[in-house]
């Protein structure tokens, strides 16, 4: 029957928990390897589609040290639905967000993101 079929249901959190892994030890090539070649990232008004602009988007971020923690995660079918808190240092300056993430997975990647953060997306300012 080849690799169409969907994930078992609890399969797919494991797909979110490398990725998180991945983004939070800073691997890139790891994390690059948990997308399908043609995945698409979309985060408020920017889109990214493709393992070169996922590169380029998750090696802007890599410098504030961002971590996700995840608060919880549904899964089924091919999707996955999970509340994240991410926190990360920017000037000096600790930072909290909400996060709502919303995946579809093939075959084991992630092929298709759509992520909100609550309230504003402009990192904080040092008052130095």
């Amino acid at each position: 029957m080849g690799n169409t079929r969907a994930m078992d249901d609890a399969a797919l959190p494991e797909v979110l928990a490398r990725h998180l892994d991945a983004f939070n030890r800073q691997d890139l090539d790891t994390l690059l390897d948990g997308f399908t070649a043609d995945a698409r990232w979309v985060t408020g008004t920017s889109s990214f589609r493709g393992r070169a602009e996922l590169a380029d988007l998750f090696r802007g971020a890599f410098p504030v040290s961002p971590t996700l923690r995840p608060l919880s995660v549904l899964a089924a079918g091919d999707r996955v639905a999970a509340e994240l808190r991410e926190y990360l240092v920017h000037d000096g300056v600790p930072a909290e967000f909400a996060i709502a993430g919303f995946y579809r997975i093939e075959s084991g990647r992630i092929a298709a993101a759509k992520i909100y953060r609550e309230g504003s997306a402009d990192l904080p300012r040092s008052t130095r």
